[in-house]
């Protein structure tokens, strides 16, 4: 699409919403301590947080795409009757309060939770307060984004090489592997960054279901949470880092994003 003149009121309004977003992140950046900026990184523990939180929400992020992908799918193709019930509640975890999001993992994985009550009883172990709680944390917030993009780009395919490939008999299960899959990929890797960068910032449910417990459930924006007020320098410094690998993943995702929606 060619760039064009656009009106001064339009201009102006958006002129205003870009110094919402960008003065907070100006003033983040000013906050931070250069001068101390690697060491405020590598004091209490901030490392073992960050590591946490990297290989979790990875391994979350790898499940939902797992699980995300051919849930995507069968959205689209499943009876709209049935699909018009279980979308909202499979998207619902994206609008849900991140209190109210731990509280329902609580109510499941508890021990005395509609199914951890269950495992306590047969096993003797419990999901909360484990690093199981963070990655499972991660699934209930992660598949919902993956699952929005991805059935998003599976509903905008062409159906008339679908149709060809009906006509040559292929299978459902070939449909899915070798038409709409390759077509999709770039839907499916927005989708997987964004579900990534979602899981890797979750701080609110990850708190209630795993707590803060150092090398176990810490993370990343906890470690930040808890530092605000022991050592600000190093919230800031691990707050800015955050920010930085969230604008490269929007740079990474900005041509497989465009190329998804412009098929």
């Amino acid at each position: 699409m060619k760039s064009r003149p656009i009106d001064l009121l339009s201009r102006a309004i958006a002129y205003i919403a870009i110094s919402f977003i960008l003065l907070p992140i100006l003033a983040l950046v000013i906050k931070v301590p250069w001068s101390t900026f690697f060491p405020s990184l590598s004091a209490s523990g901030s490392v073992t947080a960050i590591w946490l939180s990297i290989w979790t929400s990875l391994l979350a992020a790898g499940i939902s795409l797992l699980l995300g992908v051919p849930l995507a799918w069968w959205l689209v193709k499943a009876d709209k009757k049935v699909t018009r019930i279980i979308r909202p509640l499979v998207l619902a975890p994206i609008a849900l309060p991140p209190t109210v999001a731990g509280l329902a993992l609580l109510g499941l994985f508890s021990r005395k939770g509609l199914l951890g009550g269950f495992i306590y009883d047969q096993t003797g172990w419990q999901m909360p307060f484990t690093t199981a709680a963070v990655i499972f944390t991660g699934l209930f917030i992660g598949i919902p984004f993956l699952v929005l993009i991805t059935e998003s780009t599976f509903a905008m395919l062409p159906d008339d090489v679908e149709d060809a490939a009906v006509v040559d008999r292929a299978s459902q299960s070939q449909l899915f592997r070798l038409i709409a899959l390759p077509q999709a990929r770039d839907g499916i890797t927005t989708g997987l960054l964004l579900a990534w960068a979602r899981i890797l910032g979750e701080f609110g449910a990850t708190m209630m279901f795993a707590g803060s417990m150092p090398g176990v459930t810490q993370t990343w924006t906890i470690q930040i949470y808890q530092q605000l007020d022991i050592n600000p320098d190093t919230a800031y410094a691990l707050s800015f880092l955050m920010v930085m690998i969230a604008m490269a993943i929007f740079v990474l995702i900005r041509k497989p994003l465009k190329d998804a929606f412009t098929r």
